[in-house]
Formats: C-alpha cells, sequence, structure tokens
C-alpha cells in the first residue's frame, strides 16, 4: 500500500506575536506539520510557537539570532522540512492574509503540478482591505516581473505555495542569490527554467489585521533588482 503523503508547512515569523497562536491552531486543525523560522522577535513569538510545540509534536520551532531576511528563512525552513520527509512543502505568512482554509486547495491541485502558487491574480482570486495605491503597486510589479522574465504565472511574488519535494530537491538553495521577497521572483524563475509545471489556484488576500506590514522601500527595489538581475543573466 502507498503510504499517505506528508505536508509540511513553513511559516517565517518576525515580531507576529499577535497572530502566530491563532494561526498555528488553524493550521494544526489540519493533517500538517508545521516549521516556525523566528527571527529573534522581540514581542514573544518565538515562545508562543515553542509553548505550541510543547503541546504538539507536529511543531517544529526555529530560533534565529535575529533578522536574517524571508529568504535565508524560507532556505533553513526548506530544510527542516525535507529533513521531516515532507513530499509537499507550504509556505505562508503569519499575518493571516494567507489564510490556512486555503491549503487543501493548493493540496489537491499538486497531484498534478510542481508548485501550485495562491493567487490574487486569476478568476476567483482578488484582495481585501488594501488600499487602491497598494493594489496598483503590485499589480503593476507582477505584470512588470512577468513581462521581463517571461514568467507563465500570473501572482509571482506570492508567498502562498505549495511545492513538491522533487522541486526543491532540483534546486540548489544554497546558491540563490535574492533574499527578502525577491526571493520568492528567484525561485519561481528558477523552477519554470528547470521545466517544472506551475498552476494557480483562487484565493483571497485580505491584508493583515493585527500586527505591522514587514514590507519595505528596500524591499521594493531589491525585488526590482532581481528582476534585472535575471534577466540579464538569461540573454
Amino acid at each position: 500500500m502507498e503510504r499517505s503523503l506528508k505536508t509540511a508547512v513553513v511559516v517565517p515569523t518576525y515580531n507576529e506575536g499577535d497572530n502566530i497562536g491563532i494561526l498555528a491552531q488553524e493550521i494544526l486543525s489540519l493533517p500538517v506539520q508545521l516549521v516556525v523560522v523566528d527571527d529573534n522577535s522581540s514581542d514573544g513569538t518565538g515562545e508562543i510557537a515553542d509553548e505550541w510545540a510543547r503541546k504538539d509534536s507536529r511543531v517544529f520551532v526555529l530560533h534565529r539570532p535575529r533578522k536574517m531576511g524571508l529568504g535565508t528563512a524560507y532556505i533553513v525552513g526548506f530544510k527542516r522540512a525535507l529533513s521531516l520527509e515532507a513530499d509537499r512543502v507550504i509556505t505562508m505568512d503569519a499575518d493571516f492574509s494567507h489564510h490556512p482554509r486555503y491549503i487543501p486547495a493548493l493540496l489537491t491541485r499538486s497531484e498534478s503540478a510542481d508548485l501550485v502558487i495562491g493567487s490574487r491574480y486569476v478568476d476567483g482570486g482578488g484582495t481585501l482591505n488594501r488600499t487602491l495605491a497598494r493594489r496598483a503597486l503590485s499589480r503593476s510589479a507582477n505584470i512588470f516581473t512577468r513581462l521581463a522574465l517571461g514568467l507563465r504565472a500570473h501572482d509571482c511574488t506570492a508567498g502562498f505555495r505549495c511545492y513538491r519535494r522533487e522541486v526543491l530537491e532540483s534546486i540548489d538553495l544554497d546558491t540563490i542569490f535574492s533574499d527578502g521577497y525577491s526571493f520568492l521572483i528567484e525561485i519561481l524563475y528558477r523552477s519554470q527554467k528547470m521545466g517544472h509545471e506551475i498552476e494557480e489556484v483562487p484565493i483571497i488576500f485580505e491584508d493583515r489585521q493585527r500586527g505591522a506590514s514587514k514590507i519595505s522601500q528596500g524591499e521594493i527595489l531589491k525585488a526590482l533588482y532581481t528582476v534585472i538581475r535575471l534577466s540579464l543573466s538569461s540573454q
């Protein structure tokens, strides 16, 4: 009899104390493992995650000494998920902009795709509680990224994703140059270049209700640099 697939959800955190406990409860209502990568949050996020790890053996908490960037947090989380023998690795934000209710849809679509994106920009997807300026910035950034890199996905900067184990094993994660949110662009670009099947499922992206946004002007500039660098390297 074929063994059932294992799923690990990787959640990077930095000062998400208002969200992580509620999020863990939602995620753990599903048959998955949870990997929290905390960058020495000053608001007790790591301690709350540790409490969940003591209560539930499916929770694993990785503590880093300082804020070291989203990209490296993903890499650390990926490696831990793979060591846990996960067949599917899901990434999501800790602020409920990515709601756990969409996890089953991501997993179902992963039966036919190597990488599945929870997308704002396909039929049925959208955003809630975002300003017009933020929506315009996000939409224009995705259009620019798609055109510059020839990406087929509509939501190239989305962090709500489900990777098959084989995708992460095929990419030398330590050679990914990008950090921050631009990491998401580079790993998508590499996945498509390697021929992995990429599909999208619609989600409603809800702007955070608790805590502060981590996206800065510096992150936007790094993403722009990443798109230009990858575009030039492919010529």
